[in-house]
């Protein structure tokens, strides 16, 4: 295994770890409300910060989950190409797939560093910078977007993307 593969597996378990981390911390958080309502105590924007990490945990998860096979595939059609046909089809749709991850990923680290210049807080009960959440937006996005690359590079080598 080469030192980028390593580097690629490294980057996508730490994607993992943090989308794992999201997910405890939603349980958490809505753990806390539960127990709050039956002590008499609000967890202020328990709510939003759960959608938040709820957004964070989908994006993180994006691209171990590419790498796992786990996304929808059009299997149906695929395996009824022949081989170069399937490499063909494969590489494009990973291509086009690679340029709207680009075009995602780029504009959502824009937004983060809009917000973070402008001091954008949550609108909820607990003024939370805006900027924070939409990080692991824009992480989870430029992961997928190398997991992409990586899955593109490896069907126009003729393995399986």
């Amino acid at each position: 295994m080469s030192l980028w593969e390593r580097t690629l597996a490294g980057l996508f378990r730490l994607a993992e770890a943090l989308a794992l981390l999201m997910g405890l911390f939603i349980l958490l958080v809505i753990l806390a409300q539960v127990l709050g309502r039956y002590l008499g105590f609000v967890v202020p924007s328990a709510l939003e910060v759960a959608g938040f990490a709820t957004a964070g945990l989908i994006f993180l998860g994006l691209a171990p989950t590419l790498r796992a096979g786990g996304h929808i595939r059009v299997g149906l059609l695929l395996g009824r190409l022949p081989p170069g046909a399937r490499r063909v089809a494969e590489a494009v749709a990973l291509g086009l797939g690679l340029l709207g991850s680009l075009y995602a990923t780029w504009q959502s680290w824009l937004r983060v560093v809009e917000s973070y210049h402008f001091g954008d807080l949550a609108p909820g009960l607990l003024p939370l910078p805006l900027w924070l959440p939409q990080s692991f937006l824009a992480l989870g996005l430029s992961f997928f977007t190398l997991a992409l690359l990586e899955a593109g590079w490896k069907a126009l080598k003729g393995g399986k993307g």
